[in-house]
């Protein structure tokens, strides 16, 4: 069976830096065991931005500098890119919530050996997780597509549980 993993923005700033959360910090174990499942293929996502940060739209409404390539915040959670660094695994920096160049990815792989199931994970839930996920959605309708719900995390609580919320209405599987 072809099992991709996506996992999206395991980085020190959305885990504990400028933007963490004691629940990401939380998964980070689940994440780890997770990745090194049985898995075809791993794409890890990377929020990237740069210095010019508070000038672009995300960040006059979101006013906190992360992930400025580079720093120590961009850079994936060491247990995690250890991990990582254990499977077959492509790395996908991307400068805003959702990765069309992930998708790209991901229809090229399923051309070479269909994808029979995706599952997704990480941060954060109500933001770049449900974003990658429903335009996984959209350019896979058929596929089976999971996120697993002890491996991802929100801004806050309820807006983690609104997002598993309206992926589930849009018929991806929580698990």
């Amino acid at each position: 069976m072809n099992k991709v993993l996506i996992v999206v923005d395991m980085q020190n700033d959305f885990i504990d830096g400028s933007l963490g959360t004691k629940e990401a910090c939380a998964i980070v174990d689940n994440v780890v065991k997770e990745i090194k499942k049985d898995y075809s293929y791993i794409y890890a996502t990377r929020d990237t931005h740069h210095e010019d940060y508070m000038e672009t739209h995300e960040g006059r409404h979101l006013p906190v500098m992360h992930c400025i390539q580079g720093s120590e915040g961009w850079q994936i959670r060491k247990e995690v890119m250890d991990a990582l660094n254990e499977k077959d695994h492509e790395i996908i920096d991307k400068p805003t919530f959702g990765s069309e160049k992930l998708v790209e990815e991901l229809k090229k792989r399923n051309e070479k050996c269909p994808i029979d199931e995706i599952t997704i994970l990480g941060l954060c839930t109500d933001i770049c997780v449900v974003s990658n996920a429903l335009l996984i959605k959209a350019a896979f309708p058929q596929m089976t597509i999971n996120v697993k719900e002890d491996c991802c995390a929100g801004v806050t609580p309820e807006s983690h549980e609104a997002a598993l919320a309206t992926m589930k209405m849009c018929q991806l599987e929580i698990i």
